[in-house]
């Protein structure tokens, strides 16, 4: 898509967002209430922040099982599979995992490479979630390190009106055409208790299985011996159980609690191509040189928050643990057995971490003061491969003591500002600070404009400063001497909200936002030695972008329609003296579009979500350097009709995801002598459908 056809888009959008509806003579409660970033809680449209709220109700519709087929359907936001992994990782704002932190009611979550950033969002189990808050923009103040274009902030349940609430999901999908009970597909079952002891005591427990069989494709599973390359799985198979328990106490002005979670994960690695042997005891035979990897996270969580006098307060104190063990074995073809068992420790992350924060209200409310603190102490673990096939451990401390200050002003009922600032003293960087100042001005007829700037700062991750991987002929290597990068960041949006009747409300949103990052790592070409990389982390490239985005939301009695456009123009510097790219700015185009129907009558809603991601371009290394890469654009389509029974004990969603069998798309690469190379970059596993049911038995006495 050229620059003019993405103008014409850009203005027929804007064209949609001034449309108004100017006779309101009825006001309607059409604001949920959000916490993220938030002095204290309060309506969206009350926030100095844009904030972004996906509901539980519109979770349920898509039949969602994890985070990653949530935001799967986001504008801005691109889900990044690895194939190799099994890992799915978020790209906000054009930038990936390492500068948006993923939080679990505030408390940023553990992953194997950070704290809060570059998380697994298939890990992410989304069965007691009440709703999830996206804030876009620079959140260093009240964030800290990595949030640099935004947080996203999961909120779980912690009450329930009724006395017992019981809950069992069956889930069953298919892999794109593949599907039985056995071996292929995925299956998921769910169960969830809650108890309400009176109005102050709540106690839930929950726990979810979600086993992927793999995406078979063309290969041929882990016993197939030919040397043909089609052993094993096109996407390898894994097998998630996760289990959580929260206990809630609340009393006039405190509140307490208490969450634990355990996740037990296995990936399977299949060697591509069968090898043969012959041993003395079990003779001529074929085999395969397999993996697995286990992953463990723990997660405890104290939360205390209420008031004392006119003094607001909430401090929290979490405990995670998440770790990777690797088992190397030889898996013998024809017997159908497994040889030489070794198992090790490859990764680990542990984290003691508390925040808390006091606010108090000045002058009837005009002023909202907000002081803050922030304690991490992680220690990281990494076996390293060096050199001389030799293995490396390494155990790090990586520690920050962060303190923060927000002032919000209400000047008047329309006009708020909210400077603030962070001062963070960290072990193994130089100190760091971070500062904003956003605004709020609400006009007539319910127009919003909102603004802020920021810098923001990114520590680098324990890969980044630590990873060593060397064999025969390459090397990735990490950095030690990193620096932190410092980002600056700016957005204004102007909203409007047209109402009529009861059930009508049509919010159009234009925002503008621009990126400044300096000293920014990136995994650069340093050598080529017969054609083979040599690559390390280094602060070297400048990166800067802009981003437009229009959406428009629509709720009209039974219909709800989303539509929106995001235009990003990244500029990104690389210049090691040998291999360098230059200053343009390349183009990349999100859009997205829902539709949601309900029949009231027989409690049933049908709900269709497509994006498109236009042709997206960066800089790739390849044997002559740097060379400019063209994703082709691609579409993800996904429908769903969801249906109540019983009084709505029984709820019954069927639905089909990615319709447009989108599985690769073609990466291109132009060599300096004009020749183009096509690269297969994976995307999905193709059309598949699923069926899921959930039982709610809730009992009131």
């Amino acid at each position: 898509m050229n620059s003019r056809n993405s103008l014409k888009i850009l203005f027929y959008l804007l064209s949609c967002t001034l449309w108004a509806q100017e006779d309101l003579k009825k006001v309607i409660a059409l604001d949920s209430v959000v916490v993220s970033a938030q002095i204290e809680p309060q309506s969206v449209h009350k926030s100095v922040k844009n904030v972004q709220v996906i509901s539980k109700a519109q979770i349920q519709k898509m039949g969602a099982v994890n985070l990653a087929d949530v935001l799967n359907q986001y504008i801005n936001i691109t889900v990044r599979p690895d194939i190799n992994t099994g890992k799915q990782t978020v790209s906000f704002l054009g930038l990936g995992g390492n500068y948006f932190k993923v939080l679990v009611d505030n408390i940023p979550l553990v992953s194997e490479n950070g704290f809060g950033n570059n998380t697994d969002l298939s890990q992410v189990n989304l069965e007691d979630v009440e709703r999830i808050e996206i804030v876009e923009g620079a959140m260093g103040v009240t964030h800290g390190a990595n949030a640099v274009t935004g947080i996203l902030n999961i909120i779980t349940k912690k009450k329930s009106r009724l006395p017992w609430e019981i809950g069992y999901t069956l889930q069953e999908e298919s892999i794109g055409q593949e599907y039985n009970f056995l071996n292929k597909g995925r299956h998921i079952q769910s169960f969830k208790a809650s108890h309400s002891f009176n109005d102050n005591w709540y106690v839930s427990v929950g726990t979810q299985r979600n086993k992927y069989s793999g995406f078979w494709s063309d290969y041929k599973g882990k016993n197939y011996s030919r040397t043909d390359g089609r052993r094993g799985y096109r996407t390898s198979p894994f097998e998630t159980l996760q289990s959580n328990a929260l206990l809630s106490y609340r009393k006039d002005r405190f509140n307490l609690l208490y969450k634990a979670e355990y996740m037990n994960e296995r990936f399977d690695f299949y060697d591509r191509t069968a090898e043969f042997v012959f041993s003395p005891i079990y003779g001529g035979y074929r085999f395969g040189n397999d993996r697995r990897d286990f992953y463990q996270r723990h997660f405890h969580h104290l939360n205390l928050n209420g008031q004392y006098s006119q003094w607001f307060y909430n401090f929290s104190f979490s405990y995670q643990y998440q770790k990777r063990e690797e088992e190397n074995f030889r898996y013998m073809i024809d017997f159908q057995k497994e040889i030489n068992n070794q198992k090790r420790k490859t990764h680990s992350m542990k984290v003691f971490y508390s925040t808390g924060s006091v606010s108090h209200s000045f002058a009837n409310k005009k002023y909202n003061w907000q002081l803050g603190y922030e304690l991490t102490h992680n220690i990281g673990f990494s076996l390293l491969n060096d050199e001389g096939q030799t293995l490396k451990k390494v155990e790090k401390e990586i520690d920050n003591y962060d303190i923060y200050s927000v002032l919000e002003v209400n000047l008047s009922e329309r006009f708020s500002l909210r400077p603030g600032g962070r001062f963070s003293y960290q072990n193994l960087f130089r100190n760091q600070y971070a500062y904003s100042l956003g605004s709020r001005y609400s006009f007539d007829n319910h127009w919003e404009w909102r603004a802020s700037v920021g810098e923001s700062y990114r520590t680098p991750s324990f890969e980044e400063l630590y990873t060593r991987s060397v064999f025969m002929g390459h090397a990735f290597l990490g950095n030690e001497n990193l620096l932190p990068e410092r980002g600056i960041s700016a957005e204004t949006s102007l909203k409007k909200t047209s109402l009529w009747d009861e059930e009508g409300m049509l919010v159009n949103n234009l925002g503008i936002s621009f990126n400044n990052i300096k000293d920014k790592i990136h995994n650069v070409l340093l050598d080529m030695n017969n054609g083979t990389p040599h690559t390390q982390y280094i602060n070297i490239s400048r990166y800067q972008s802009y981003n437009c985005l229009i959406s428009n939301n629509l709720k009209l009695s039974q219909w709800e329609i989303t539509l929106g456009g995001s235009f990003a123009w990244i500029s990104q510097k690389i210049d090691n003296q040998r291999y360098r790219t230059d200053d343009r700015y390349l183009l990349n185009i999100n859009a997205n579009t829902g539709v949601s129907y309900t029949i009231k009558k027989w409690d049933t809603s049908i709900s269709a979500y497509y994006k498109f991601i236009g042709k997206s371009q960066m800089w790739q290394m390849s044997s002559t350097g740097y060379v400019i890469g063209d994703l082709d654009p691609y579409g993800w389509l996904d429908i769903s009709l969801q249906k109540k029974f019983s009084n709505r004990k029984i709820e019954l969603t069927l639905g089909a995801r990615n319709l447009l069998n989108t599985i690769d798309v073609g990466l291109y690469r132009q060599t300096l002598s004009g020749e183009k190379t096509r690269l297969n970059y994976p995307i999905g596993y193709g059309r598949s459908y699923f069926l899921k049911l959930t039982y709610n038995l809730n009992i009131n006495y």
